[in-house]
């Protein structure tokens, strides 16, 4: 078969050392392996070229037997689709050279492309890695790569991406694997490594060569990312539920289910729409924290989400879940329509309705009973303007008949109500009460050690920050800050001989709240932050792995406990796993770095979820500390800027003020002195303090 010259127009541009342009166009025969035709300049001048027996060349013309150039398909890389008029064709392709050469090629016949591609890919991917030809693919080629059990030399892989899957060949594996980018627990980029951090397991990908390594690094991103406007094209959990509606849901579990009228109040717009848009543009990298984020934001970022997806939870059979009017038979349409919904919505209708029905189960608290979450969200998963009574029937029916519908099973269900009982009720019995009615809570803060004459009665605004206290705390005893002298402020526990010290931009009031009695705020210095600044700024990658003694709390209840084990872990950008040993390729146990709460010390008991890490040394330990703190604080651990500034600023002369206290004038009529004394006596920190100074 041969094509008319004017079927195909190829555009390929080569790149090494700066930019050489040379577009061609060649036309399509039919053997497999050979190629011939005439291929243009950018100029529109045209080339002769050749692909036969795994040579590509091209000519001045036809009838000139000496090539210009040439290409060895061995040398190939990397065979990249690119998008419409890309490069201003209604098709073209790019292909990467090991020597760091580009070729464009474009084309307004789709099917001569498609050829072109399939064929140019037979000629270069090895037998090993020959199902991937089967792929509709935008990118193929080869990389290396890095096992994270075994960092010191990589290895050759083939991979494949389609859409939002990457689809790998590597030279250790067993056949074909599949990596769900959208469902990627961490994707990240440090130089020329990417880092794929996937349900029990990590894939470091090397840039052996620059070029080939940022385009592939850039179509991997793009895939990995929220991809369009529907429920399915939304960054994933394991499970198929977009990760905003998980995180939402988990945050509003933890600290909102007896918030009262939870989905019915408004939070601040300008605060919903940025904590919305951060999870469009990068949902695995948003996590919701007590103190930073409010329960009512949070709740209208689920709402707006549900409200604002194209094509809505219910998809295009909106219309059918709407018109099921057959009372007897309800239940029965409600099933079947459910079990026809896209996959992603099943498990997000799913995941929704459970939330739902677990809020109206405490809605003595939170006044939020069947009805009222009927009325709050059938106008949102329905996406009407509230005036359909049906979108309301609807979701009231679904969550009062959620065990039927559903096909739930009752233990599981009794299991995490149970659960989410006694979350409410260790956070009733933590969170002490606040007595000033300005909203700011009194503690009393150690300072370098627990004892009364180290007592400091601190007024903690909202706002406040470790930092910030601890500095409100020095000044308060006048102590002046060197530049080697790391003071922090530490949570302790005494009867677990525990501490942690909290980072310098964590809020302290929702610290003060999780307080046990046995637990207080003691400000120090901390002797190992230098050493710690140290170590980390001498790693090129925060991560760290090695063998610990573990051992982990087993029941609900901490009643039961294991023994401990030498286990091998992983600690990466996301995740902290636990491996049986060094040799193990896939992860027993595996935690959220974000999610974990890390001290140090001697722990005898706490309440679950807990888990016991023993290292050898102070120095282990220290590490492993560090490089927690590096990755839950994107490597901020000490603000020697902000020190700087503060220290600045204290050289000027001292304000009238005692931290937030007014101090009694020296000056003044008897009155004025007599006003300013009473206004002392009626503020109980007013009067710790002064009893202090006595």
């Amino acid at each position: 078969m041969s094509l008319a010259l004017n079927e195909l127009l190829c555009l390929i541009t080569v790149l090494k050392s700066g930019w050489e342009p040379l577009s061609i166009m060649a036309p399509f025969q039919s053997k497999s392996d050979s190629f011939s035709g005439f291929l243009s300049l950018l100029e529109f001048s045209r080339r002769w070229c050749v692909l036969n027996d795994g040579n590509f060349n091209y000519y001045e013309s036809d009838k000139i037997a000496t090539p210009n150039g040439g290409l060895k398909m061995r040398e190939i890389v990397c065979l990249a689709v690119s998008p419409p008029e890309t490069h201003g064709y209604d098709h073209s392709f790019e292909i990467y050279s090991d020597a760091e050469r580009l070729y464009l090629f474009g084309t307004d016949n789709p099917e001569t492309m498609r050829e072109w591609v399939k064929s140019i890919a037979k000629s270069f991917i090895p037998a090993c890695a020959e199902d991937l030809l089967q792929k509709d693919f935008e990118r193929i080629g080869r990389l290396r790569y890095k096992d994270p059990l075994n960092l010191e030399s990589s290895k050759v892989g083939w991979f494949c991406l389609v859409a939002s899957t990457l689809h790998v060949c590597l030279e250790d594996g067993h056949g074909q694997e599949t990596i769900h980018l959208q469902k990627l627990l961490e994707l990240s980029r440090d130089n020329e490594v990417l880092v794929l951090v996937e349900r029990g397991r990590t894939l470091y990908i090397e840039g052996e060569r620059k070029l080939d390594f940022y385009g592939w690094a850039s179509a991997i991103e793009r895939a990995a990312g929220s991809s369009g406007d529907t429920l399915s094209q939304q960054q994933l959990t394991e499970a198929d539920i977009p990760v905003i509606v998980e995180r939402c849901i988990h945050y509003i579990t933890q600290y909102g289910l007896t918030s009262e009228g939870i989905y019915r109040k408004s939070g601040v717009n300008s605060k919903i729409a940025a904590l919305l848009e951060a999870f469009r543009r990068d949902a695995r990298s948003v996590w919701l924290k007590e103190g930073e984020q409010q329960v009512d934001d949070v709740s209208n970022v689920l709402k707006r989400f549900f409200r604002d997806i194209e094509e809505g939870l219910f998809s295009q059979q909106a219309h059918n879940w709407l018109t099921v009017s057959d009372e007897s038979r309800r239940i029965s349409q409600y099933q079947l329509l459910f079990n026809n919904l896209p996959r992603v919505n099943k498990a997000t209708l799913r995941t929704l309705v459970n939330h739902l029905y677990c809020v109206q189960r405490f809605s003595e608290m939170n006044q939020m009973n069947l009805h009222n979450l009927a009325i709050v969200f059938g106008p949102t998963l329905f996406q009407t303007d509230g005036k359909d009574y049906n979108a309301g029937r609807v979701v009231e029916d679904l969550i009062q008949h959620y065990i039927t519908i559903f096909h739930v099973n009752e233990q599981q269900l009794k299991t995490q109500l149970d659960e989410i009982t006694y979350i409410i009720k260790l956070r009733d019995n933590l969170n002490p009460k606040t007595g000033p009615a300005s909203g700011d809570f009194i503690c009393t803060v150690y300072l370098e050690e627990k004892k009364e004459t180290a007592e400091q009665h601190v007024k903690i605004p909202a706002a406040m920050t470790a930092a910030e206290l601890t500095f409100e705390i020095l000044d308060r005893r006048k102590i002046t800050v060197k530049e080697k002298d790391y003071w922090c402020c530490f949570e302790v526990n005494e009867k677990e001989e525990i501490e942690r010290p909290l980072h310098y931009q964590e809020r302290v009031l929702p610290i003060l709240h999780s307080l046990g009695t046995d637990s207080h705020l003691l400000v120090k210095k901390n002797y190992s932050m230098e050493a710690m600044l140290v170590y980390l700024a001498s790693k090129v990658d925060v991560t760290k792995h090695g063998m610990l003694k573990f051992r982990e709390e087993k029941s609900l209840l901490g009643l039961t406990t294991g023994s401990f084990n030498d286990r091998y872990f992983m600690l990466n950008q996301t995740s902290f796993r636990l491996y049986k040993d060094v040799r193990s390729n896939r992860a027993e146990k595996e935690w959220p770095v974000k999610c974990l709460k890390v001290y140090q010390g001697i722990k005898k008991k706490l309440r679950p979820p807990t888990w016991y890490l023993c290292c050898d040394t102070q120095t282990e330990m220290r590490e492993w500390f560090a490089t927690f703190l590096s990755i839950q604080h994107a490597g901020l651990l000490w603000p020697a800027e902000w020190v700087k500034s503060r220290a600045a600023s204290r050289s000027a002369p001292l304000d009238t003020r005692l931290g937030n206290v007014s101090l009694i004038p020296l000056r003044g009529t008897e009155n004025e002195m007599r006003n300013s004394v009473a206004a002392f006596t009626a503020d109980p920190l007013s009067v710790s303090l002064i009893r202090q100074s006595a």
